[in-house]
């Protein structure tokens, strides 16, 4: 999925016609057609973006609104918003059925002007060629509005909470909870193996144990922490003060308690679990999760679950690690919280996975601002700005020299001839 999120920022400075091409053809190609920047990324007049596996067609189809061509033929088609109609470029396209094609599989290719000279070339034929009558009307106009589309999305791309990290590095998920309250069960349970050592014995996990796993199609680093209690053991105590920091730097907080226990003493629920997730320093997403559910009675099962109820807890699961039961709705049940932490790669603006990316892409933003405030001050300045901000998502997508600049002047323009 890489080179596609790449493709988004690499394709023309026509923001609506990446953004849409990717939006539509994710859509109709769902999780088995595949798409991405085939031809490279820096710099370049035309991209091309290709696609392989049985939804090919559609997208081609519904893309140039028209019928696929023949096979193996360059063919001249508009490439248009597949809702609107509008004419978002000129290209040319091929079709590739499978087997005959690099993949095996059905497969189209979409030539598309490209390439970030395109953020730049008409303000800097504006400002050199304006009394040239072959600049037409509107130039600073769409430069405008080209600049506002790309703020628009680099913004989508920034406010993503952290989503690309996750994805790249797995969603840091923290078991937390008293001792004894099957912490360490619930880890081999989900790493299905003996990871951790489970013991009646009070106080038997005392570092972090961690497993990297793949819960419903999205990385996840588990930690098991030791159990949280005041203690006098200097090793234990320094096991409790790495469980806290765990839980401080989490992403997602399983706090674990034994409902046997809370089903006893119903008014010590919310405390036990105010203390697990440190409140009121705790911002953590959390799940609440009342372990030994085997121990209990039907009549003390209704009476716990209308206790949480009343409470207004977070979502809670209750299961069994000694039997297994309701460990399949707790399996689900986080699956999708791990989707809405991470989002669907493929659908959406693509996520910056680095900080340095972000930082990038926060000075980027900050240069179009500048180009804002300069636009009735002065042009020069106001693509100098341009400039600034082309160089800095050059380093995400690929350097942009003066020369692919003044070749797009003088193609779009006809300047000189």
């Amino acid at each position: 999925m890489w080179p596609a999120l790449q493709g988004r920022l690499l394709i023309a400075r026509n923001p609506g016609a990446s953004k849409v091409f990717c939006r539509s053809y994710c859509q109709a190609a769902k999780r088995d057609t595949i798409f991405a920047l085939s031809s490279g990324q820096g710099k370049c007049g035309v991209a091309v973006i290709r696609t392989s596996g049985p939804a090919s067609s559609m997208a081609l189809a519904h893309l140039t609104r028209a019928e696929v061509p023949p096979p193996r033929v360059a063919t001249l088609r508009r490439i248009c918003d597949p809702r609107s109609a509008e004419t978002l470029d000129r290209g040319l396209v091929l079709w590739f059925p499978g087997p005959g094609s690099f993949t095996g599989e059905d497969s189209a290719e979409f030539h598309v002007h490209g390439g970030p000279a395109v953020a730049l070339a008409h303000l800097e034929a504006y400002i050199d060629f304006s009394e040239d009558d072959n600049i037409e009307e509107g130039v600073l106009a769409q430069v405008e509005e080209a600049v506002e589309a790309l703020e628009k999305e680099l913004r989508e791309h920034m406010q993503d909470s952290r989503r690309g990290e996750r994805l790249r590095d797995g969603v840091r998920v923290v078991i937390a909870g008293p001792t004894n309250a099957g912490k360490s069960s619930l880890l081999n349970h989900l790493c299905q193996k003996p990871a951790a050592i489970v013991s009646p014995i009070a106080g038997t996990t005392r570092d972090v144990v961690e497993a990297a796993l793949n819960i419903g199609g999205f990385p996840v680093v588990l930690s098991d922490t030791a159990g949280l209690r005041d203690t006098s053991d200097v090793v234990e105590m320094e096991g409790v003060n790495r469980a806290r920091q765990r839980v401080e730097g989490a992403d997602l907080v399983l706090a674990i308690l034994d409902a046997a226990e809370m089903a006893q003493k119903p008014n010590q629920l919310v405390p036990a679990l105010l203390d697990i997730l440190d409140y009121p320093k705790g911002t953590q997403p959390y799940f609440l999760v009342l372990n030994k559910m085997d121990l209990l009675g039907d009549e003390e099962r209704a009476d716990l679950l209308a206790n949480c109820a009343d409470s207004d807890l977070a979502p809670t699961c209750f299961l069994s690690c000694k039997t297994g039961e309701g460990i399949a709705t707790f399996l689900s049940t986080l699956g999708k919280q791990l989707a809405h932490m991470c989002g669907d790669p493929l659908t959406g603006s693509p996520s910056p996975t680095q900080a340095r990316h972000q930082l990038s892409l926060a000075k980027c933003l900050e240069a179009l601002g500048g180009f804002g405030h300069y636009r009735s001050v002065d042009l020069a300045l106001a693509a100098e700005e341009l400039r600034q901000a082309r160089r800095l998502l050059g380093r995400l997508t690929g350097q942009v020299g003066s020369e692919e600049i003044l070749e797009l002047i003088f193609k779009d323009f006809c300047i000189g001839k």
